[in-house]
C-alpha cells in the first residue's frame, strides 16, 4: 500500500499564532488558525480536511460498491459535517454527518440506502474514525 503524507508550520502561541497546512506535495494549501478553528476566521482547519478526506473516501467506497454490482453511477455527491465539541474539558470531534445523494440508473431508493451504510462501513477513514460516538448517514437519490 501506498503512504500518504501532510504537513503543518505553527508560529506564535495557540490563540495569537497562526500556520500553514500542506497535503501531500502541495496538492493543497492553506492557513489555519484558532480563529478559524473554533471561530468564524479565515483559513481551514483540521476538521474540515477530515470532513474532506471522510467524503471523498465514503463517496469512492460507494461508487466501488455500486459499479461492483454493475450500477455505475451517473453522479454521486457526498458533504460531511463533522462537530467539535468541548468534552470533559477538551476539544473532542464528537459528531460526524454524511450526507450523500446519487443519480444512479436502475437503483431504487432503499437499495441506495443499504449500499451507502456498507461504505460507510468499509470506507478507511469512517474506520479510521471509529471513535466519533456518532456518524450518521443521510443517502438519496437525486
Amino acid at each position: 500500500m501506498t503512504a500518504r503524507n501532510g504537513t503543518a508550520e505553527w508560529r506564535g502561541d495557540v490563540e495569537s499564532g497562526s500556520g500553514r497546512i500542506t497535503v501531500g506535495n502541495g496538492v493543497f494549501e492553506g492557513p489555519y488558525s484558532f480563529a478559524s478553528r473554533f471561530g468564524e476566521g479565515d483559513g481551514t482547519n483540521p476538521e474540515q480536511l477530515i470532513a474532506a478526506a471522510h467524503a471523498a473516501c465514503f463517496t469512492m467506497a460507494l461508487s466501488n460498491l455500486l459499479s461492483g454490482e454493475g450500477h455505475v453511477p451517473d453522479s454521486l455527491r457526498t458533504a460531511a459535517h463533522v462537530q467539535l465539541r468541548n468534552i470533559e474539558g477538551s476539544p473532542t470531534l464528537a459528531r460526524m454527518d454524511l450526507e450523500t445523494e446519487g443519480r444512479v440508473p436502475g437503483v431504487e431508493e432503499d437499495e441506495f440506502r443499504r449500499y451507502a451504510e456498507q461504505a460507510k462501513e468499509m470506507c478507511p477513514v469512517s474506520r479510521a474514525l471509529a471513535g466519533i460516538p456518532e456518524i450518521r448517514l443521510t443517502a438519496r437519490l437525486t
